[in-house]
This record gives C-alpha cells, structure tokens and sequence, in this order.
C-alpha cells in the first residue's frame, strides 16, 4: 500500500484545532483512497490527534535520551504516552549527528515506535541505512518547500537510493519527499521504487487541503 506521510511542520495551517481537521481530511483519504496516510504533528498536539483520528500519528522528532535531567528534550517515552506509534528522525530542519540519530532510533525501538530517518543524498541513505530503520526518507534540501519535486529534479537520487538500501538492508523501505505536491509527482516516486513520499507544504498550504490530497493520490493511478 502506498505511504503517504504528512509533516505538519509548525504552519499556522496545521498547529492546534487545524492539525486536529487536517489529521481528519487525511483519514477520509486514507479510507477513501485505500493508501496509508501518517501524520506527523507538532508534539504538543499527538495527544489529541491521536486520541481524534485512526490512522498513525508521528513525532516530527525524538531524542535519544531516557528519564531524567532533560529540560526541553522530547523522548520517546512521553511520545509513547502520548499516543504517537512513530517519529521522523534527522529532518532537514532537525538535524543530528551520526550517534545521535542512532540514539534517537535506539529510544524509539526501545517503546515501540516506528521510524523514518531522513536523509538528503544517496551517501546519507546508505549510512542511514544501515542503522536499519523502518523506512528512510531521501529529501535533497534545495528542494524542499520549492515546489520542484525531487522526482522530476533528480530522480536518480531516488533511484538510486533505493538500489543503495536494497542492498544492505532489504527490510527498510524507502520514501522520497521534497518538492512533491501533484499526482504526477506520486506517480514518477512510485515507479522509481519508493514505496511513498514524505511531503508538508504542498498540501498543508493549499487553498484546499483535501483537494490537493484527492489530486495527489488519484493523480498517481
């Protein structure tokens, strides 16, 4: 089934009661359209989507640290209890050191969350990769937020992440984001091999978020 993660980032269109509609629209998608669709909320608001909608709720980040003298981090303990199920680690807008990533993947094993480790080229895949996440998530950072999708960009760097991956750890999938808003862009990221897209302002800044979802997903067939 096709992923289709949504990260919410800290727009005004998708912080507080907005990420609680948001998070509605893309469960009707996911209904409607058959694809698996995840959120990924600021983390003051997990708790009450997950608590208002079905379909996987992620943390946009997680810390590799556990209980204790932590001001201001955010650990997969409390995005467990919060209800998340998983969390994107390394965002290009968050990102972390090599040990840290690892840390951060180490807590989320440690509760049961799931994981996406973000990358931005192929070499970054390969080292992800082999830290062995559930998927890794391959967004060039020119790209990102430019309305150019990376499939049409560069589309080599998907495919050629995904041969990268393949080969030192067969059970992580492989997403791709950057820049991806229309159908089109869903559709070239699938044939290329990605098993979905990892995307944010194409659809959070639409003038109609469930237009540009209907659009992304039936534009793909």
């Amino acid at each position: 089934m096709t992923k289709i993660v949504l990260n919410f980032k800290t727009y005004r269109e998708s912080t507080g009661r907005e990420a609680l509609r948001l998070a509605e629209i893309c469960e009707d998608i996911s209904q409607d359209y058959s694809v698996q669709m995840i959120v990924a909320p600021q983390a003051a608001d997990i708790r009450a989507l997950s608590q208002g909608v079905r379909i996987p709720v992620y943390a946009q980040h997680v810390d590799g640290v556990g209980y204790g003298g932590y001001t201001g981090h955010i650990t997969a303990a409390s995005l467990k209890a919060a209800g998340a199920s998983g969390a994107l680690i390394n965002h290009s807008e968050r990102r972390l050191k090599l040990a840290d990533m690892e840390a951060s993947l180490s807590a989320c094993r440690d509760f049961g969350l799931k994981s996406i480790i973000c990358t931005n080229n192929v070499a970054t895949t390969r080292a992800a990769a082999a830290l062995e996440p559930d998927y890794v998530a391959v967004e060039p950072p020119e790209l990102i937020g430019s309305g150019i999708p990376v499939s049409k960009a560069n589309p080599s760097v998907i495919s050629d992440s995904v041969s990268a991956v393949k080969r030192i750890a067969p059970q992580v999938g492989v997403l791709c984001g950057a820049g991806i808003t229309h159908g089109e862009d869903l559709k070239i990221a699938l044939d290329l091999g990605s098993e979905g897209v990892l995307l944010a302002s194409g659809i959070i800044k639409a003038k109609d978020q469930r237009l540009a979802l209907e659009d992304l997903v039936t534009g793909a067939k």
